[in-house]
């Protein structure tokens, strides 16, 4: 008889091992253009939120600008006069640009500074925000709005790159559910203040005001300090060796390629492919969703769009703000004890999203639908902090820039596809209700990808920790 546990898991199904963190302090050059630093290996979180509490507000700002033109539509559409086909092509076409730029934006999130950059990102949406609000014809608007997207999606590679880099694997879970919090409460945020500030003063007016603190947050950006690259996997190695380095504990870099040859081996990764394009599908969902539900509520339940938008920015609030903190805490608790513990966590949260999103569209009433979206917000709030932190687990750290790029490619070409989609056939139709039927097929086609990702997420996992 032993008194210690046995563990009866096959050999191949064994998580990612992490070792209780080491004791004590070992010095470090952990950021650029800094002397070592002594950084204590049992805390939790080496260097501090304000990084990641930087990063969320960028995401926040964001979305809010992003989606600003939601809870404004009704008004841009009456002075322009334009149909539900181009209001759902103004997203798409603004993410199809975004496209174009986000693999280089990667190449040179692994090459550049990426504070600066970021910081720079965020000022230009303030410029393009101030320039959306004067334009005097829909074909200036549309065009500004396509610049806007092309720059919006550019803050990804390098603020995710940082985050991975900032926060070891045990805590980069709620790093990124921070990251998202800000983001997917920006969703919401935006459509109430966007028909709030639309109905109150004017829709132009609503373009002004998010340039204010675009400017701030560009700011606060300059405040963060470049970290080196690989520290946060670092820390974790070293922990797992009691604090002493190994001869081959240093960042491994990738020979010198071209930007589509190095692409194409970041998704040969088995699990992120996986990941990535559940992500995409559940962009494609989450798109239309948030663009259109104001839409759906004003159309079918009677309601102002001022209201419509107030209760679907509040209801959604909430919901992702619950769903951050479950996902979040739990998704860290199981990771590198539990096989695939991430991608496990993140498909049922996901299926509840699903589910959800089929209630708000087959069952009527204003009350059931506005309880129903709010429980699609914890879903999809609960697994996408959870994904977006386990494509930094898969990805070496001297590739993550480019990596994050590859994985918003797609999710943008999947985001991009949910608002026109729903727009084409709701013209088609002429039902915003049977439109949204369109959005159900591919939040259940994400978690089906996702089981099988989980598969290889482990192997990947320790791949890219290893630096290989």
């Amino acid at each position: 008889m032993t008194d210690q546990p046995t563990d009866h898991r096959p050999p191949e199904q064994e998580a990612a091992p992490v070792a209780a963190p080491a004791q004590g302090t070992v010095p470090l050059t952990a950021f650029v253009g800094r002397p070592p630093m002594d950084v204590d290996l049992a805390r939790p979180v080496p260097f501090g939120w304000w990084a990641a509490v930087v990063i969320a507000l960028v995401a926040f700002i964001d979305r809010i600008e992003v989606n600003l033109i939601a809870g404004a539509l009704p008004a841009i559409q009456e002075e322009f006069g334009f149909s539900d086909t181009w209001a759902g092509a103004i997203p798409t076409a603004a993410s199809l640009a975004a496209v174009v730029l986000l693999l280089p934006a990667g190449r040179l999130a692994d090459k550049g500074r990426r504070t600066w950059i970021v910081a720079l990102v965020v000022l230009t949406w303030a410029m393009f925000s101030v320039a959306s609000g004067l334009a005097t014809t829909f074909a200036m608007f549309f065009v500004i709005r396509i610049l806007l997207g092309a720059a919006g999606q550019l803050y990804n590679p390098p603020a995710s790159s940082l985050l991975a880099d900032y926060y070891p694997g045990s805590t980069r879970g709620k790093a990124f559910g921070l990251e998202r919090a800000g983001y997917y409460m920006g969703l919401p945020v935006g459509v109430a203040l966007g028909g709030w500030v639309a109905e109150a003063l004017d829709w132009r007016a609503v373009f002004f005001i998010v340039a204010i603190p675009g400017v701030l947050v560009a700011a606060l950006v300059l405040t963060v300090r470049e970290p080196v690259r690989g520290i946060g996997d670092k820390i974790d190695r070293l922990r797992g060796t009691g604090g002493v380095e190994s001869p081959t504990d240093e960042l491994a870099t990738a020979t010198p390629t071209s930007m589509f040859a190095e692409a194409r081996a970041v998704l040969q990764i088995a699990s992120l492919r996986g990941i990535t394009l559940s992500l995409a599908l559940l962009y494609l969902g989450l798109g239309g969703l948030f663009y259109w539900l104001p839409t759906l509520l004003e159309r079918t339940e009677d309601m102002a769009y001022d209201t419509a938008a107030g209760v679907a920015g509040g209801v959604g609030g909430v919901g992702i703000v619950i769903g951050i903190i479950l996902g979040s805490r739990i998704g860290d608790r199981g990771h590198g004890v539990k096989p695939g513990w991430r991608i496990r966590v993140s498909l049922w949260f996901l299926l509840v999203g699903a589910i959800s999103i089929t209630g708000v569209v087959v069952l009527p009433g204003v009350a059931l639908r506005i309880g129903l979206v709010a429980l699609a917000c914890v879903g999809f709030a609960g697994a996408i902090p959870n994904l977006t932190a386990a494509s930094a687990d898969v990805v070496p750290a001297a590739r993550r820039g480019l990596g994050f790029a590859a994985v918003q490619f797609l999710l943008s070409l999947g985001g991009a596809l949910g608002p026109f989609l729903i727009g084409v056939v709701s013209d088609a139709t002429g039902s915003i209700n049977i439109a949204f039927l369109a959005l159900v097929p591919p939040l259940f086609a994400s978690v089906l990808i996702l089981r099988w990702a989980a598969h290889t997420y482990d192997e990947d996992a320790r791949k890219a920790l290893a630096g290989t």
